[in-house]
């Protein structure tokens, strides 16, 4: 094993033996080089005041080389902010400004030890370093059975994961904070979980009510005190687009210091709070009992990050910070969140029509881009293709029963005319069935 690995887990296993457990075979392999290319360039930086000629990119005239047909469209910016290759954690003045905004957002998370975060591509690399760090084959990964199917990807057929499926809602139509207890617990002779929070949640636009994120993360706090180290992660890609009376934090404040077996760790970006998609800007933060501990793991998320894509992309990071940092940042991003709550309402009044409720269903949603239905007499399948062929309407189906439908992405104005088609290709498909 690297001698810079080795220093690394014996910190963590002096700071909490338990985060040590946590990891996987490739978690204690990793290391961040102190002594490679990154490392001697950053210091040249600093140093090298005659001629730096340490790292593969060109210069001109002391500024990064750049074809004027690109920076003409970006003319905005300084060559030196969008050309040069960002830092493997992230430009710094995004993690600090990005830091800022998660306290503001989260008040639970004042007085809490967390680190900086560190800039991922995006959410899905996000969660890719999770699985790398803390997950091995035979790994117990808990999730609930309406989930984003990627995480069977990147947890399960990547990383050798098991997954372990417990019912989102109970018989109340509120989260199944029991079920998700029962499933920690029932890892007890395996002695690790990571279990994967993801509110709002996607597919089924839900987010717990405070007495839910109680007993959420009462669940957690058990499972711990029975001898079982749990990674907690908080998938927060739809955070702050809550519509209605539910929880308006993320449940990292509440899991952060929680118990010395409980890892936090969240996972967010700017790709839907900041509606830049293809940016492909997230961040991934860690909680924990130490500042060596922070230290550790951030040391070992960079090695995760130079090993697979070195560092995220620059431009988009400086896009990112500037919009951070723009006075108008808070009202344009409220004028978004509005049109996106107006549309959520409108799919909850419509969907209280007495016919709709002869076709279908639906799970409890109070936030984010989508809602389920769940279908009484057709297959969800037969109806997805139907309503593609027959009426140029695209839904996703999940299982047997349930359509999901992104109001997302789909006019106020538009959104009665959508319902209808649905409902009626519901019809024909009975009709052919009646024959």
């Amino acid at each position: 094993m690297n001698p810079l690995a080795k220093q690394l887990n014996e910190i963590l296993e002096r700071e909490n033996p338990y985060i040590y457990q946590m990891l996987s075979k490739l978690g204690k392999e990793i290391y961040f080089p102190k002594v490679g290319i990154l490392s001697q360039s950053a210091e040249a930086k600093t140093k090298a005041t005659k001629y730096n000629a340490t790292i593969g990119t060109a210069l001109e005239k002391g500024q990064p080389m750049h074809l004027k047909v690109i920076q003409d469209t970006l003319s905005t910016y300084a060559p030196k902010d969008i050309y040069e290759y960002a830092p493997p954690a992230g430009k710094p003045e995004l993690r600090t400004a990005w830091r800022s905004k998660m306290l503001e957002e989260n008040p639970t998370l004042q007085g809490k030890l967390f680190g900086n975060p560190l800039v991922t591509n995006a959410l899905t690399h996000g969660l890719s370093i999770v699985a790398d760090l803390f997950v091995g084959p035979g790994d117990s990964v808990i999730i609930p059975d309406k989930n984003w199917e990627n995480y069977e990807l990147t947890f399960g057929i990547r990383r050798g994961g098991e997954i372990v499926n417990y019912p989102l809602y109970n018989n109340a139509g509120k989260f199944n904070s029991a079920a998700l207890g029962e499933a920690i617990l029932g890892q007890k002779d395996q002695g690790k979980a990571i279990v994967i929070l993801n509110f709002p949640n996607n597919p089924t636009g839900y987010t717990p009510g405070a007495e839910e994120g109680r007993q959420i993360v009462a669940a957690i706090l058990a499972g711990a005190e029975a001898g079982i180290n749990v990674v907690v992660v908080a998938d927060d890609a739809y955070f702050g687009l809550f519509f209605e009376e539910s929880l308006h934090e993320s449940l990292f404040g509440a899991l952060s210091g929680l118990h010395p077996r409980v890892l936090p760790i969240k996972i967010d970006g700017a790709t839907k709070e900041e509606y830049v998609w293809g940016f492909r800007v997230g961040f991934i933060t860690y909680a924990a009992q130490s500042d060596a501990l922070l230290a550790a793991l951030e040391q070992k998320t960079m090695g995760i990050i130079r090993a697979t894509i070195s560092s995220g992309p620059h431009p988009s990071q400086t896009f990112v910070l500037h919009a951070l940092k723009a006075p108008e940042f808070k009202e344009q991003k409220l004028e978004k969140y509005n049109i996106m709550k107006g549309r959520a309402n409108q799919v909850k009044q419509l969907l209280g029509h007495p016919q709709f409720l002869e076709a279908w269903d639906y799970y409890p949603f109070n936030s984010g881009y989508f809602m389920c239905l769940k279908l009484k007499t057709v297959e969800a399948e037969t109806l997805r293709l139907h309503l593609l062929n027959q009426y140029g309407v695209g839904t996703i189906a999940l299982g047997d029963t349930d359509l999901r439908v992104a109001f997302s992405c789909i006019e106020e104005s538009d959104l009665q005319e959508l319902f209808e088609l649905i409902y009626q290709g519901v019809r024909d498909l009975e009709q052919v069935t009646a024959k």
